[in-house]
């Protein structure tokens, strides 16, 4: 059973919220992020190897992820992240095989449950490296090799050090996110505890001198509830404004996430045309929210007063879920218990971004 804590980690590596999650764990030091989630058994550092985020891998490996932890599949996170070198290139060698390896060295030779070992992935690589070079032979420069060198070696560097000295380390680390009723039960709290205290000194005061002692601290109760009705508007602004910086945060991860995974699900739909797509696996910008949500999610960050860019952004979404096109790209590669499902919501959107790009015109 996964703890609320444990579902927050999960969450910002799904995000890909790097400095979310950075604070997090220096706050809890003591949580185990060797953890499994969803029906693919997947560990924090797994989701991490499928997203590509190098920067969230090496912060799991610092907070003791295990390497050797398996899916469903008995794949490792050497597995995923070998299996994406094999596709992208050496870039995503360097950024996810490398530390991984140096993490732990024996992962290369865990086999998962078809028998096949991350090396087996890395040996196919080198093989397609070999076969794409005796296609095409070059002369050897000696100079780009050694600049190819340097920059490896800064690349490394820059690695790992990043994040080491984000603008955070010098600020106090905040305690769990405060909802609105929590700070309002805080502040109540405060006011009625102060209020009780000022009460009490008014009983013990001595009737020779209680007229004017009241009036002292009548003035005193109006200064103070004065400074206090001022401490708590800058904090309720305070509140609001660290609020809506979360919520900007969120939407910009939501919204970059969507991207990537339309940018990955349609332009790579001719390499894995033998994938089939259930209805999880289709880019939604909101899987669990509204069509309007979703059209919300799409147009993010787009200046609405700007028509022009705004058309030009509402024009980009409209072709990318056509029906027609959505048909043309995808419909072969359907899960048939998902298919009815997958089209309707594709059409919901549409009309929503037509319906939308019709009230431009008006």
């Amino acid at each position: 059973m996964v703890s609320r804590r444990q579902g927050r980690v999960w969450k910002y590596v799904e995000e890909g919220s790097l400095l979310k999650l950075k604070s997090y764990l220096r706050k809890h030091r003591d949580l185990d992020v060797n953890f499994t989630q969803g029906k693919k058994q997947r560990s924090p550092l797994l989701l991490a190897c499928s997203l590509g985020d190098d920067a969230v891998l090496r912060l799991l490996l610092k907070h003791g992820a295990d390497v050797l932890q398996r899916d469903r599949r008995g794949d490792t996170a050497l597995h995923v992240a070998a299996n994406r070198a094999l596709k992208h290139g050496k870039t995503v060698y360097d950024d996810l095989v490398v530390p991984l390896k140096k993490a732990c060295p024996e992962a290369l030779n865990a086999p998962n449950r078809a028998g096949v070992t991350p090396q087996d992935l890395l040996n196919w690589t080198k093989h397609s490296k070999t076969a794409d070079n005796m296609s095409c032979p070059s002369e050897a420069d000696p100079e780009k090799e050694w600049l190819e060198k340097l920059f490896g070696e800064c690349e490394d560097e820059f690695c790992e050090t990043f994040g080491v000295y984000d603008a955070d380390d010098f600020l106090p680390v905040d305690d769990d996110e405060e909802d609105f009723g929590d700070w309002a039960d805080r502040i109540r709290r405060e006011y009625f505890s102060k209020k009780h205290a000022e009460a009490q000194r008014l009983a013990a005061s001595s009737s020779s001198w209680k007229k004017q002692k009241n009036k002292q601290q009548r003035e005193q109760e109006a200064e103070s509830h004065k400074e206090l009705h001022e401490r708590l508007q800058r904090e309720h602004e305070e509140y609001l404004a660290r609020a809506t910086r979360k919520e900007e945060e969120t939407r910009q991860g939501k919204k970059r996430r969507y991207d990537e995974r339309c940018a990955a699900t349609f332009n790579g739909a001719s390499s894995s045309a033998s994938t089939k797509l259930s209805y999880s696996d289709i880019p939604w910008p909101a899987p669990r929210g509204t069509v309007q949500e979703m059209v919300d999610l799409m147009l993010h960050g787009v200046d609405r007063k700007d028509v022009a860019e705004f058309r030009k952004a509402l024009r980009k979404q409209q072709v990318l879920w056509h029906p027609d096109k959505f048909a043309q790209r995808c419909k072969a590669r359907l899960e048939e218990r998902d298919k009815e499902r997958i089209l309707d919501t594709v059409t919901a959107l549409s009309q929503e971004l037509n319906r939308l790009a019709q009230s431009l015109k008006t």
